[in-house]
C-alpha cells in the first residue's frame, strides 16, 4: 500500500540481526543496533510491528524502543531536536486474546516522546479468539475488514503528514525552551508553594478536569 503512494519501503526484522540489551547507541560487542538506527534516522516514516505477549507487547518491541531511548543524546547541535523530529510513526499489532490498545497506546507514546509525529488512526491490529488458537496468517487475518480498513487509514495518513513535515519541519528550539525552563525554575516552585495554601476543593477541581479529558 506504501508503494501505491509513492513511498519506498523496508522490512527489518530485529531478530534477524545481533541486537544487543540497553539503552545507549552502541552497546559495542558486535552489536548491530547501530546499522539498524541508521536506517531509522534516514527514514521519514517508522512503522514498529509486534506480536502481542501474555497481554502486552514483545520483549523484542521493548528492546527497540530502549534502543530508541539513546537518541535523547543525540540532538541536533543548533535546536536540540532529537533524531526521530520530523518522521511520522505507526504500530502493527497482531495475536491471540487481548493487549491490542495497550500494545499500541505503548509503543506511540513512547515513539512521540522520542520526537515522531503521531497522526490520527495511525495503529492497525488484529487479534484472535480468547485462549489458544490460529495466528493472523493461519486465520485469514489478510480478509479480516477492520483490519484492512485500519491499515489503509494508517499508511495515508502516515504518508500524508510525512510530506507535510517534511515540506514544513518543526521549528521547536529545544536547547532554547530548555534555556528558558531552568530560568523559570525559581518561578514554577514558588507557583507550586503558593497553589499548596489553596484550598482542597481547588486541587480536587483539577482532578476532575484531567479525569473529563
Amino acid at each position: 500500500m506504501f508503494g501505491e503512494l509513492g513511498v519506498e519501503s523496508e522490512v527489518i526484522r530485529i531478530v534477524d540481526h545481533k541486537v544487543a540489551f540497553g539503552i545507549s547507541s552502541d552497546e559495542g560487542g558486535g552489536d548491530e543496533w547501530p546499522l539498524i538506527l541508521e536506517k531509522i534516522k534516514a527514514c521519514d516514516i517508522l512503522v514498529i510491528a509486534t506480536p502481542i505477549w501474555f497481554g502486552v507487547l514483545s520483549s523484542v518491541a521493548k528492546m527497540v524502543i530502549e534502543r530508541l531511548d539513546g537518541t535523547y543524546t543525540e540532538g541536533d547541535p543548533e535546536t536540540g531536536q532529537y533524531p526521530l523530529y520530523g518522521k511520522t510513526a505507526g504500530v502493527i499489532v497482531t495475536g491471540n486474546e487481548d493487549g491490542a490498545h495497550d500494545v499500541c497506546s505503548t509503543i506511540l507514546f513512547n515513539l512521540i516522546h522520542l520526537g515522531c509525529t503521531v497522526p490520527p488512526n495511525a495503529d492497525c491490529y488484529w487479534v484472535g479468539d480468547a485462549g489458544p488458537g490460529p495466528s493472523y496468517i493461519e486465520a485469514g487475518g489478510d480478509r479480516h475488514l477492520y483490519a484492512n480498513r485500519t491499515a489503509r487509514y494508517m499508511v495515508h495518513n502516515l504518508t500524508y503528514f510525512a510530506k507535510l513535515l517534511k515540506e514544513n519541519p518543526i521549528p521547536t528550539n529545544l536547547k532554547k525552551l530548555d534555556e528558558e525552563a531552568k530560568k523559570g525554575k525559581r518561578l514554577m516552585l514558588t507557583y507550586l508553594r503558593v497553589a499548596d495554601l489553596f484550598t482542597k476543593s481547588w486541587t480536587l477541581l483539577l482532578l476532575e478536569t484531567g479525569g473529563i479529558i
